[in-house]
């Protein structure tokens, strides 16, 4: 178990963390879901957390489980073409990550997902979450352009608007 990073997270309020999404920041991303999820068959789904669970903590558990746990939890796998993408972001570690489907993943790398997950940690960096976020899922968008174009019906799967955990 890493102390340090167990202390950080009980004593960071959930509210102080999450702060660097406002209101409209967090329509603007809405809303850019909702548009990106027009051009293509994919599903995104974005996910911000401030501290972790207790027993996540308790079993020191990496970001990317934490990002799995969450894709199960809320059904990103669930969709009838397995064409969903969780975009997850811990806020106290400082770290992103980006899960997709099988449907996705047998046609886009896990590599390029790393390169949108590094972009949106550098912005972060410079306290620029809003522009991070909005760059990411424009270029999610155009990945998935390229192997899940929209068709004549193009339903609307999983929620557009962020999930503050």
């Amino acid at each position: 178990m890493n102390l340090q990073r167990v202390i950080t997270h009980l004593l960071t309020p959930g509210w102080f963390a999450q702060r660097v999404f406002c209101r409209a920041d967090l329509a603007a991303i809405e809303s850019a879901v909702a548009a990106s999820e027009k051009k293509h068959r994919g599903e995104l789904r974005f996910v911000f957390e401030g501290p972790l669970p207790w027993s996540a903590l308790w079993r020191d558990l990496p970001v990317r489980h934490r990002a799995a746990q969450l894709f199960a939890q809320l059904g990103v796998w669930d969709t009838e073409e397995n064409s969903g993408i969780l975009i997850y972001v811990q806020l106290i570690d400082h770290r992103v990550e980006i899960l997709a489907d099988r449907g996705i993943a047998q046609c886009v790398p896990q590599a390029q997902w790393d390169a949108l997950c590094h972009g949106m940690e550098a912005a972060f960096g410079q306290k620029d979450y809003r522009r991070g976020v909005l760059e990411a899922i424009r270029k999610a968008s155009e990945l998935l352009v390229q192997h899940f174009p929209a068709r004549r019906e193009n339903p609307n799967e999983l929620p557009d608007r962020p999930a503050r955990l």
